[in-house]
């Protein structure tokens, strides 16, 4: 897919700063927040609804979700999680029964083994939980710029819910054709409903 460079280069900018601006974060903070964001998360209809969930595995100060994984496993969800397909910059969506299946892979963030019976059909998720830098409020994503939610993302029915904290939500962000949007953004303060 050709790659406009002025979106690019604007793209580039933006996630520098968010990931500056994360860094500065006391863990605490991070800790604090992210669970205001669990609490919501777990009242939303279509968490409530969902029988598979797929968490991203939170590394650094993204919004933890180690808890939740374990939580969502506690109720008897479908919990699947990422395994970087570094050879396609994709991603397969592993099933784990416990938080100690999981491992540092590629990119030193905990992923589960492959094991071909635990592959989940990417139709079968019914909510699927991204990370990302920042957020517009029209569920636009940037990433960390590798590409490998997007085209995830592109062949997923399942519900999309973007973890943010507040301040890396933005009133818009520049955006190329292969970028997927999400349904909802959740931070610590409120639930956005993307448009």
């Amino acid at each position: 897919m050709p790659v406009n460079n002025d979106v690019a280069r604007e793209k580039k900018k933006i996630r520098n700063k968010m990931v500056e601006l994360r860094k500065n974060i006391s863990m605490e903070k991070v800790l604090e927040w992210s669970e205001k964001i669990e609490k919501r998360l777990f009242t939303l209809q279509e968490y409530v609804d969902a029988d598979a969930v797929m968490f991203y595995v939170s590394y650094n100060s993204e919004v933890y979700t180690h808890d939740m994984i374990k939580k969502a496993l506690k109720v008897k969800k479908k919990v699947v999680v990422p395994l970087s397909d570094t050879g396609n910059k994709d991603i397969i969506p592993i099933e784990i029964k416990g938080f100690d299946e999981l491992k540092p892979g590629a990119y030193g963030i905990l992923e589960p083994f492959y094991h071909p019976e635990r592959v989940v059909s990417k139709d079968e998720l019914d909510l699927v939980v991204v990370p990302g830098v920042a957020f517009d409020l029209k569920g636009h994503r940037i990433g960390h710029g590798l590409g490998y939610y997007d085209s995830f993302l592109r062949e997923t029915r399942g519900r999309k819910i973007g973890f943010a904290f507040e301040f890396q939500v933005v009133p818009s962000l520049p955006q190329e054709k292969q970028d997927v949007r999400v349904d909802k953004i959740v931070t610590e303060k409120k639930v956005i409903e993307c448009r």
